[in-house]
């Protein structure tokens, strides 16, 4: 039977808030309020004007946390769209121009990478456009003096594009620094800030920032629902027609009950970063401190240290912990049987474990790469959760060990 029971999924240690964060309470009594006043924005009469109402408070309200003007705040269906939106809108608009390299680092989101390799597939056979790859260092993190030495060479680049933080390691990037080098270079700078969000001060307003990405299920708000900032001079054309809502950019009707619980959740989230911030940094210590107790060669990924301020290496509410002799799927299956709900740190293809991609261009050999699990945490997440997945932990891995690696 495929639906569990609501009580002991309650009961669950979670450990996959990088994946969806629960829906949080702002949101839902947001949505279940307006649920009974609901029309098309777009219409003149009186229940679509008082529909327009609530969408642009909600739009004020997002662009007001992310550091940007309203009429920069453009709403899609989700963090992969906006992604989608603001490299193919970019690179289909710039086309022709003398501009044939697109720059992004080794370790973006899926979104990110294969949109751009579809760009270079599409486009190379029109334009010539090639993908000019950014390496990263041991933790994970783009540098700085490699995308100034890129920026520099005589063809000037198609666009910039950089995550603000890992989806895998959590490891946070050096964006106001490249934001500075993509203004002086005029080149258009998109930042996919899905997993940021929330989580550490993310702003807008930097002139160096394009375009820009969130999701609202990656800050406990309704699935569906994502938000590209877009800058009104950004160089963009749309990918779908037949409406003029969203600037032209997006047209189609607005998910409005969607967007007023995203935006009630990102309220709610920025009100309480700091207090939260501070409580996942101390979690974080008390998992990876207990990881290194119950499984002695357990290996962190990316920065280990999280702290409290703006300059955080990495993400306090993600840990990539390898376990060296284990798949990472046998991990995932033996803990679900626990209730402590993962997720792996690699790709699965045809049933067949892979490697992820992030941890390869970080320089993790690929048979340890296989045996790492992401343990994300966020606003649900207790003492208590990490003490339950900790106790099952070694007897998980051992398990796991004696299966061994396909």
């Amino acid at each position: 039977m495929l639906c569990e029971d609501p009580e002991s999924l309650a009961n669950a240690a979670y450990f996959d808030h990088a994946a969806i964060i629960p829906l949080r309470p702002e949101a839902l009594e947001a949505m279940c309020t307006l649920a009974s006043d609901i029309g098309n924005p777009s219409s003149a009469h009186s229940v679509g004007r008082r529909a327009r109402c609530h969408l642009e408070e909600a739009r004020e309200s997002i662009a007001d946390n992310l550091g940007a003007r309203p009429s920069e705040v453009i709403f899609v269906s989700s963090g992969t769209e906006a992604d989608n939106l603001a490299l193919k809108g970019m690179a289909l608009q710039r086309a022709g121009q003398e501009c044939h390299r697109l720059l992004l680092s080794a370790v973006e989101h899926h979104s990110v990478s294969d949109t751009a390799k579809w760009l270079s597939d599409y486009r190379h056979h029109y334009f010539g456009i090639d993908l000019d790859i950014l390496p990263v260092d041991a933790e994970g993190r783009v540098l700085p003096d490699v995308v100034a030495e890129r920026l520099n060479q005589d063809d000037v680049p198609l666009l910039l594009t950089v995550m603000a933080a890992n989806n895998e390691t959590g490891t946070v990037q050096p964006i106001t620094e490249l934001a500075d080098l993509a203004l002086s270079h005029d080149v258009p700078f998109h930042v996919d800030a899905v997993q940021a969000a929330t989580h550490i001060p993310v702003d807008f307003s930097h002139p160096g920032i394009t375009t820009m990405s969130v999701a609202s299920q990656k800050i406990g708000g309704p699935t569906g629902v994502g938000v590209l900032l877009a800058r009104r001079d950004a160089p963009l054309i749309p990918l779908f027609h037949g409406g003029g809502q969203e600037r032209g950019l997006r047209p189609g009707t607005q998910n409005l009950l969607g967007i007023v619980g995203m935006a009630a959740a990102l309220r709610s989230a920025i009100a309480q970063q700091h207090e939260e911030t501070v409580r996942l940094v101390a979690l974080r210590k008390r998992l990876i401190d207990g990881l290194h107790a119950a499984v002695d060669d357990v290996i962190i990924n990316g920065p280990e240290e999280a702290t409290c301020g703006a300059d955080t290496p990495v993400l306090p509410g993600i840990v990539s912990a390898t376990f060296p002799g284990c798949e990472g799927d046998a991990l995932l299956m033996l803990l679900d049987g626990k209730d402590v709900s993962v997720s792996l740190g690699a790709a699965c293809s045809a049933g067949v474990a892979q490697a992820s991609e992030v941890l390869l261009a970080m320089g993790i050999p690929a048979q340890q790469a296989r045996g790492t699990l992401r343990l994300s945490m966020g606003y649900t997440t207790t003492e208590e959760h990490i003490d339950t997945l900790l106790h099952a932990l070694p007897q998980v891995v051992e398990r796991a060990r004696l299966a061994g690696l396909a």
